[in-house]
């Protein structure tokens, strides 16, 4: 699978990503009650933000996932770990389907990180999933996360997890990312 990804419009996407953040799959986003208007606001507010930013993957040009980058220096985990230069923070949301193609969520974090380690300035992934969700630990385990610890953020008790661009490409050659930029 070849993924592209373009920055999302935060009004003219705001339909469709209410609908993948409010579906019962997506209770990990936390967005669960939110109305249009909460989608927009939060995306607005995230395109305004220099340290965030938010993108959709697209398939044959057509929207398949969210991925929001952010520095963890400023964003998300600020006191809660010693960010080293070259750190970014990650997030991504595959919307449900009636339609699941096996394999298809790694491919999207595959080509997510390939994607993030595409800036040179990019030496190691962090991210922060809540503890319970084993499905998504399973996935980061498998692009080379490395859990260093529990922490509390405000909303969740996160897992604290890594991943090096060694240990990334390690993993995975570079002709194998399936991402065209």
């Amino acid at each position: 699978m070849t993924f592209t990804f373009r920055t999302l419009d935060p009004l003219q996407d705001a339909e469709l990503l209410h609908a993948w953040v409010t579906h019962p799959k997506a209770a990990f986003w936390m967005m669960q009650d939110a109305k249009l208007e909460d989608v927009e606001r939060a995306y607005m507010e995230i395109a305004a933000d220099e340290h965030h930013h938010a993108l959709l993957g697209l398939r044959d040009g057509v929207p398949a996932f969210l991925m929001e980058k952010y520095d963890p220096a400023h964003r998300e985990l600020v006191g809660l770990y010693d960010p080293q230069p070259g750190d970014v923070g990650m997030h991504f949301l595959t919307p449900a389907t009636d339609t699941p193609v096996h394999g298809f969520t790694r491919s999207v974090i595959t080509a997510v990180m390939a994607y993030l380690f595409e800036d040179p300035a990019v030496q190691r992934v962090v991210v922060e999933p809540d503890v319970s969700n084993k499905a998504v630990h399973a996935l980061n385990e498998a692009v080379g996360f490395v859990p260093e610890r529990e922490i509390q953020k405000p909303e969740k008790k996160a897992l604290l997890s890594f991943c090096t661009r060694e240990r990334f490409f390690n993993r995975h050659s570079p002709s194998a990312r399936g991402v065209a930029v």
